[in-house]
C-alpha cells in the first residue's frame, strides 16, 4: 500500500481554500486543510472536504452520450462531435449565427478554464450570450464598470486591518465571501472583534455571520440602495464627508448630494425598517472610523436595484474616506491582472445591443437570462434555436422554471459540457462531460483579483483525465463553428488560442518568451505561465518581499508556482488608486450619467412599502447552487430546502412548523415545508436557491427533498442597469397545504 499527499487549491467556490490531499493505490482517502496555504491556513469547509467523492460518484458522467428520443446511449469523442457537427452545421448556415446561444454557468469561474472559453465564445460569433451572472452578480460588475472604466476592478473589504466592517446582503460564514476571496470568514471575524473592532450585519434573516458579529440590524428585502443612499444623505448633511487620498482624482461630489436629497433618515426608516436614528449613528460610525469598510453581496444585489445598491456601497466608502485605503475598501494587484488598459475605445458603455423581443440592453455582452425563454419560443427572424450550456441549470437556477424547461425542450439542438444529466440538459442531445475537478489544472483567475491578499498558487492534475480536458473539449466545438470540422485536432484550435490571448492581453511581448511559455504541459499551463511572466510579478517587476531574492528566473513563472505547491504570497493590499482607473479621463466620477439617470426610479419607490410576505433566497454550507446534490454525505441528515418562517407570521397564516405550506408568486406556485425560525424578519420568508430536482440523472440528487425556488422568479422583475433577475423580494402569499 502506497500513500502519497498532495496540496492544491479547492475550486468549488470563491474562497479558494488550500486542500492536502492524501492518496494511497490510486484513490483519495482524506482531504483537509493546507496549514501551509498562504491564503487559507488550514481552513476548510464541508464541501472542500469531500472533492472526492465527487470525482468517484458513480452517477458522474465520464463518457460522451447522445439522446434518441427518450434514450440515451453512451458514444465515442469522435462520434459525439461528429453529431454537433450534423446539428449546428445547417441550423447556422440556414439562419445565421444568432440562431445559436451560449450560457455558461458558474462552475467556469473556477480556474483557468475562462481562456479557453474565449476562443469559444468567438468562434460561435453569436451576440446572444447568458450567464448566472444576471442571476447572482452583474449589477456589481456593471457598477465598477461605469465607476473605474473596468468591470472586473473589484474592490474588497481589507478584513484583516479594518476596525469597523458593515455587511449587507451577505452570509460570508457559509458562502466563504462570495466576490471576496478570504478563506477563513469565521476567524478573520473573530479577529475583527478580538483587536476592538467591530461588525455589523444588515440583513432580512438572523444569518450565521450575524450570529458571529456585535449587531444585527433587520432590514426589508429589496430596501438596500436606499439605505446606503440615507447614509450618503447624512454624510453630506452632518457634514462628514471626507474623501481622503481620492479628493485629487474625483469628480461628481455635488451631483451625487443632489442625487441623496430625498433620502432623509426619516423616509429611509420606513421604507427599510431600521430606525432613523440607527440610521444617523450608522453614517457617523463609518465617518469616525478611520478604517472602516461596508461590504454587499448577493442580498444586495439580486433585486430590482441591485446596479443601484453596489454603486451606493462604494460611494459610501468613498465618502466616509474609506476608499483604497489599508482598513477600507481596496483592490487586489493580481499576478494575471484582468484590468488592462484599455476596457474598450469608448470606455465601459452598456446596450451595444438589444435583445430580439423585448430590448434588454446587453451589459458586458451578456443578455438577461430571464429573457431566454422568450427568445427560443418566439417564432420569427433571428429565433434561437440552438444552445451550447456550459455547466449550467438554468431551469433550476434562472427564473421561471417551468417557462425555462418548456423551452428547452423545443431546441432544434442542445449541446451541453457537463458532469451529470440534469434538469435542463435532460433535453441535450449531446452531452460532453468534462474531466473531475481533480483531474483538472487549476489557478484561480477569476478570484485572485478580488483576495484580501495579493498571492498565486497552482495546482496541476492530481489524476490524468481519462476523457477530454476541458480546453480540449471547447477547442473541437470551437473548431466545428468556425467550419474546421469535427475531426480538427485540439492542438490546432490551441494554437490559435495562445494567438488571440496574446493579441488580446499581452501585445508586444517578445517570440522567445511565447516559444518558451508553449512547452508547457497543457494549454491552460501555456497561457498562464505567459501572464504571469508578463505580469505585475513577472521579470520586468523590480522586485518583491513575497518573491524573495533568490527566484531562479527574475520574476513570477509557472516554474516557481510548481516549486512553491502552498502559494506565493505576494503581500498585503496597497493603495492602486489613480493608477488602477481605466476611465477615458483617467478620473473617478461617482456620479456616473448612466445610474445618475436611473435614480428617480429609486426615488419613486421610496414610499413604497409592499403589502403582505416576501421572499428571499439563503446559503447553506453543504450545498453549492444547484450541482453537489448527489452526495450523500452533503445531503444526509434533515431537508434542508425548508421554508423559514417568523413565528408571528406563521400565527397569522395558520402555518405550523415540519407542515407542508403553499407558496405562491406572480408567476408560480410550489409547496415547502415550514421551519419556524425566531431568525426571521416579520415579514419574509425564506427558501434556499437550487434545489427541486425531480429530473436528474443522479439517483441521490433525485432523491432528495426539495423545492425549485425560481418557480417563483417573475422574468418580468428585472434590474434595468444590468439585467440580473430580483430573485430576492419576491411578493408571495403563503397557505397553509393538506398535501
Amino acid at each position: 500500500m502506497t500513500t502519497s499527499n498532495h496540496v492544491r487549491t479547492c475550486p468549488l467556490c470563491e474562497a479558494s481554500c488550500g486542500l492536502s490531499v492524501d492518496v494511497t493505490n490510486g484513490h483519495v482517502t482524506r482531504i483537509r486543510g493546507d496549514r501551509d496555504d498562504v491564503l487559507s491556513k488550514g481552513f476548510l469547509c464541508a464541501k472542500g472536504s469531500v472533492l472526492h467523492h465527487l470525482h468517484e460518484d458513480p452517477d458522474r458522467l465520464r463518457q460522451p452520450v447522445v439522446r434518441d428520443g427518450d434514450s440515451w446511449r453512451e458514444v465515442t469523442w469522435d462520434e459525439a462531435f461528429a453529431r454537433v457537427e450534423e446539428l449546428l452545421t445547417p441550423l447556422r448556415q440556414d439562419h445565421g449565427n444568432n440562431a445559436m446561444a451560449v450560457y455558461i454557468g458558474n462552475p467556469n469561474v473556477h480556474g483557468p478554464v475562462l481562456l479557453s472559453l474565449q476562443t469559444l465564445m468567438a468562434a460561435a460569433g453569436t451576440t446572444n450570450l447568458f450567464t448566472a451572472g444576471t442571476v447572482d452578480q452583474l449589477g456589481r460588475e456593471v457598477a465598477n464598470g461605469f465607476l473605474y472604466g473596468d468591470p472586473r476592478a473589484w474592490g474588497v473589504p481589507d478584513l484583516d486591518r479594518t476596525d469597523l466592517l458593515v455587511i449587507l446582503g451577505a452570509n460570508p460564514v457559509v458562502s466563504g465571501g462570495s466576490l471576496c476571496t478570504a478563506p477563513g470568514w469565521p476567524d478573520r471575524i473573530d479577529a475583527i472583534r478580538a483587536r476592538g473592532g467591530k461588525v455589523i450585519v444588515i440583513d432580512p434573516r438572523r444569518t450565521e455571520t450575524a450570529d458571529r458579529s456585535d449587531e444585527w440590524l433587520a432590514i426589508r428585502p429589496g430596501s438596500d440602495a436606499h439605505l446606503l443612499a440615507g447614509i450618503a444623505h447624512v454624510l453630506f448633511r452632518d457634514q462628514l464627508v471626507d474623501l481622503a487620498s481620492a479628493a485629487s482624482y474625483t469628480d461628481g461630489l455635488h451631483e451625487i448630494a443632489a442625487l441623496v436629497t430625498n433620502h432623509t433618515p426619516e423616509r429611509v426608516s420606513t421604507r427599510t425598517g431600521i430606525d432613523a436614528d440607527r440610521i444617523i449613528s450608522l453614517a457617523h460610525q463609518l465617518a469616525a472610523t478611520a478604517r472602516s469598510v461596508v461590504y454587499g453581496r448577493v442580498g444586495l444585489q439580486t433585486n430590482a436595484f441591485g446596479t443601484m445598491a453596489s454603486w451606493l456601497t462604494d460611494v459610501v466608502n468613498i465618502l466616509s474616506g474609506s476608499f483604497d485605503l489599508p482598513g477600507g475598501m481596496m483592490f487586489c494587484h493580481p499576478a494575471v491582472d484582468p484590468v488592462t488598459p484599455p476596457y474598450s475605445d469608448n470606455g465601459f458603455v452598456t446596450g451595444r445591443w438589444r435583445s430580439r423581443l423585448k430590448g434588454y440592453a446587453e451589459a458586458r455582452g451578456e443578455l438577461p437570462l430571464a429573457t431566454l425563454p422568450d427568445e427560443i419560443l418566439t417564432t420569427g427572424d433571428g429565433q434561437i434555436r440552438a444552445l451550447i450550456c456550459l455547466a449550467g441549470n438554468p431551469v433550476l437556477s434562472g427564473p421561471d422554471g417551468v417557462r425555462m424547461d418548456e423551452a428547452m425542450a423545443t431546441l432544434d439542438a442542445l449541446i451541453s459540457v457537463d458532469m451529470y444529466r440534469n434538469e435542463t440538459n435532460r433535453h441535450a442531445h449531446v452531452i460532453l462531460p468534462p474531466p473531475s475537478q481533480l483531474q483538472r489544472t487549476h489557478y484561480d483567475l477569476f478570484f485572485y483579483p478580488m483576495a484580501v491578499r495579493n498571492v498565486a498558487n497552482y495546482s496541476p492534475e492530481l489524476f490524468t483525465p481519462t476523457g477530454l480536458r476541458e480546453e480540449d473539449i471547447h477547442a473541437r466545438l470551437a473548431a466545428i463553428l468556425v467550419g474546421l470540422g469535427a475531426a480538427c485536432p485540439a492542438s490546432l484550435m490551441h494554437d490559435g488560442l495562445i494567438d488571440v490571448l496574446i493579441a488580446s492581453e499581452a501585445g508586444g511581448i517578445d517570440a522567445a518568451l511565447v516559444k518558451d511559455c508553449l512547452d508547457g504541459e497543457t494549454a491552460y499551463d501555456k497561457a498562464i505561465d505567459l501572464f504571469l511572466r508578463t505580469g505585475p510579478y513577472g521579470a520586468g517587476f523590480p522586485g518583491h518581499p513575497g518573491l524573495g531574492a533568490d527566484r531562479p528566473d527574475g520574476g513570477l513563472t509557472l516554474a516557481l508556482l510548481i516549486a512553491n505547491p502552498h502559494g506565493v504570497d505576494l503581500g498585503a493590499l496597497q493603495p492602486a488608486f489613480p493608477e488602477r482607473l481605466r476611465t477615458l479621463d483617467s478620473r473617478l466620477n461617482i456620479a456616473p450619467p448612466a445610474i445618475a439617470a436611473d435614480v428617480p426610479r429609486l426615488v419613486a419607490d421610496l414610499d413604497e412599502t409592499p403589502a403582505g410576505l416576501v421572499l428571499i433566497g439563503r446559503r447553506q454550507v453543504r450545498s453549492n447552487n444547484s450541482w453537489m446534490h448527489n452526495l450523500r454525505i452533503l445531503t444526509k441528515g434533515a431537508p434542508r430546502c425548508t421554508l423559514l418562517v417568523h413565528p408571528s407570521d406563521a400565527a397569522a397564516y395558520g402555518l405550523v412548523d415540519g407542515h407542508p405550506a403553499t407558496v405562491t408568486s406572480r408567476v408560480g406556485t410550489l409547496t415547502a415545508t415550514v421551519a419556524v425560525d425566531h431568525a426571521m424578519s416579520p415579514g419574509v420568508v425564506s427558501l434556499p436557491h437550487g434545489w427541486g430536482h425531480a429530473n436528474h440523472s443522479g439517483a441521490i440528487a433525485q432523491a432528495t427533498l426539495g423545492e425549485n425556488s425560481n418557480l417563483l422568479t417573475d422574468p418580468d422583475a428585472l434590474d434595468p442597469l444590468s439585467g440580473t433577475c430580483a430573485i430576492n423580494g419576491i411578493p408571495v402569499t403563503v397557505a397553509a397545504s393538506t398535501r
